[in-house]
Order: C-alpha cells, then sequence, then structure tokens
C-alpha cells in the first residue's frame, strides 16, 4: 500500500501585510435623515456611527478588492505573483458565478492563484483568516491573500429606519504567510442557525425576478434581539479565544472587533473587563458596518494612525448573519 507523502508548509503562520479600500464618497447622517424619521443625535447614540462610504458605479467589488490588495502585498513586502491563494469573503458580490476571486487574482498579476468566495457575513474575515492559516501550514499555499469586501449600499434600503443608517462600503485586505512562531492562534467560530431570522435578505432573489415583490432585496434585522446575541454570546467566544491562545486580557494590547455597533463595542469591552491600556478599534464611527470588510478595515487605521504598532497582540472577532461566528488572536503586521 502506497503512502502519501506529508506536507511541507511552514510550522507557522502570521499576517504580513495588510490593506485597506475607502471610496470616496463620504456620506454624512443628515444624507440618511432624508428618507428616515430620525435625528442626527439618535443615530449616533445608538449606533457611534457619524459618517460612512458608499461606492459609485467605478468602485466595484473587485475594483475596491484590488486596491486594498495591491496595498497589503506592498506592505507585507512580497510579490503578487507569489501569492498561491485568493478568498475573498463577500455577500454583495451580484454573480453568482464565477467567483469574484479569480477576476480580482488575475487582475492582480498573481500565477493562476487558487480562487474562491466564501460567504460568512460578517464573521467572513475571521473565516478566511482560518481558511488561510491552514493553507500555509499544510503547504498548499506559501502566501494566501485574504480579503473582506462589500457594496452593502446596494443591499440597504433606505426607508428602513432601523438599518439605513448602519452599512458602508469598502475593502480590507491582509497577506497570510509563514511564520517561524505563533502568531495567528487558535479559531473559536461556529454558527447558531437557529437564530438565522435576526439577519437576513429580505426576500430571495427569485422572488425579485419573478415579480412577487416590487422592492429590491435589502438586508434587514431585529436590532435588540442581535444586540443582545453579540453583546453577551460574543463576548463569551472572545473570552474562550483569548484562552485558546493562552493570553489574558491584562496580557492583550488592541482588540478589533466586527465594527457593527459602538454600543456592542463598548458592552464587549465592559464584559471582558478589558483595562484601559488596550486600544480599542472604533473606526465604525466613520466607516459604518461594512460587515466582511470591518476588521481588516479596522486594523489598517489603527495601524496607519499610530494607534496600534506592529507586533501588537490583537483580538479579533467578527459576528453576524447566519448567526455566525470567528475569533481568534493575532500578532499584527
Amino acid at each position: 500500500m502506497a503512502k502519501i507523502k506529508p506536507a511541507k508548509g511552514s510550522p507557522y503562520a502570521r499576517i504580513l501585510g495588510v490593506g485597506g479600500y475607502r471610496p470616496v464618497r463620504v456620506v454624512p447622517n443628515d444624507v440618511i435623515l432624508e428618507t428616515i424619521d430620525s435625528s442626527d443625535e439618535w443615530i449616533r447614540s445608538r449606533s457611534g456611527i457619524e459618517t460612512r462610504h458608499w461606492a459609485n458605479d467605478e468602485e466595484t467589488v473587485a475594483a475596491m478588492s484590488v486596491e486594498a490588495s495591491g496595498k497589503a502585498i506592498a506592505d507585507a513586502g512580497i510579490t503578487a505573483a507569489q501569492i498561491g491563494a485568493v478568498i475573498v469573503s463577500t455577500v454583495s458580490h451580484f454573480k453568482q458565478t464565477p467567483a469574484v476571486a479569480t477576476e480580482i487574482a488575475d487582475k492582480l498579476g498573481t500565477n493562476k492563484a487558487a480562487a474562491f468566495d466564501i460567504s460568512a457575513g460578517c464573521a467572513g474575515f475571521g473565516y478566511g483568516l482560518t481558511l488561510a492559516k491552514g493553507m500555509v501550514v499544510e503547504g498548499s499555499a506559501e502566501y494566501v491573500l485574504v480579503i473582506g469586501v462589500e457594496r452593502l449600499s446596494d443591499l440597504t434600503d433606505l426607508e428602513d429606519r432601523a438599518t439605513a443608517f448602519l452599512f458602508g462600503d469598502g475593502a480590507g485586505a491582509v497577506v497570510v504567510g509563514p511564520a517561524t512562531e505563533p502568531a495567528i492562534g487558535p479559531t473559536v467560530w461556529g454558527s447558531e442557525g437557529d437564530k438565522s431570522e435576526t439577519i437576513k435578505q429580505t426576500v430571495p432573489w427569485t422572488d425579485y425576478r419573478d415579480g412577487e415583490v416590487a422592492r429590491f432585496p435589502a438586508i434587514t434585522q431585529e436590532g435588540q434581539a442581535v444586540f443582545r446575541w453579540a453583546v453577551f454570546e460574543m463576548a463569551k467566544v472572545a473570552k474562550e479565544a483569548l484562552d485558546a491562545a493562552g493570553i489574558t486580557a491584562e496580557e492583550l494590547d488592541v482588540f478589533i472587533p466586527h465594527q457593527a455597533n459602538e454600543r456592542i463595542i463598548d458592552s464587549m469591552v465592559k464584559t471582558l473587563k478589558l483595562p484601559e491600556s488596550v486600544t480599542v478599534a472604533r473606526d465604525v464611527r466613520t466607516t459604518g458596518n461594512t460587515s466582511a470588510a470591518s476588521i481588516p478595515l479596522a486594523m489598517e487605521r489603527l495601524l496607519a494612525t499610530g494607534e496600534a504598532k506592529s507586533g501588537d497582540t490583537a483580538l479579533v472577532i467578527g459576528f453576524g448573519a447566519g448567526l455566525v461566528y470567528a475569533a481568534t488572536v493575532v500578532t499584527l503586521p
């Protein structure tokens, strides 16, 4: 009986570079108030959001991804030809097939890299990061590009008072490659499909196609249910990720949660009892909720502003539609 040779990957993996892209158009709350009965004060108090970015016709899912990826590849100090796989997490690429990852891989100039899309909502970056780590360690790719990208403005019902102000567009990317010591901890992830109705698309595409509904599908959610789940259940998941990595809250340098809502972020910080020395990402204020893109975009901004630095230990956690979640501890690039 023949024996299969063991894989020859790296003993460990790490994030080597990060890049982000935010659309040119900045949309203040005043624009949102043109279609819903609310106020700037209410939006800020409920979500912390002051502005968000909305993409124009040229800022497609692929175009934004290419821009963010180019920055991440340069930051990692490698070339696009060295990328062995491209993983794209998105829920707002409207072609069922082919995967937008293949287009991105080609436009970047990779050497026929493996490329595929995943749909894991706001936890998508964590899912992609976990897959990338496995590829590097297993040896199927030396460098993996992980992209979180969304054009949620295309899926926003501007007359829905509960969600119209939440969503923004953008792309964030990281390069994952070999490391000589642990730099991406074990992932704590999972799903709670019994709660899938709390965040969902209003109707299937086929209902719109067949004329059963006149309004284009949009994202809707049960705000209070999502808030309770995120605050209480996701704080537990975050603690599990810290324990799995052998890190205490006191040893943490940075906390980068999914940028869903600043009230959720504040509540998680309190529940986790994070010390004041921990830098907390609050990119939601000016970027809004960009789903799969929110964690890499927040990471990129913290490093760019100097609020976080290379080598810092960061806890990242994403959670959203599904309901799905993923949390891990990483060393920042």
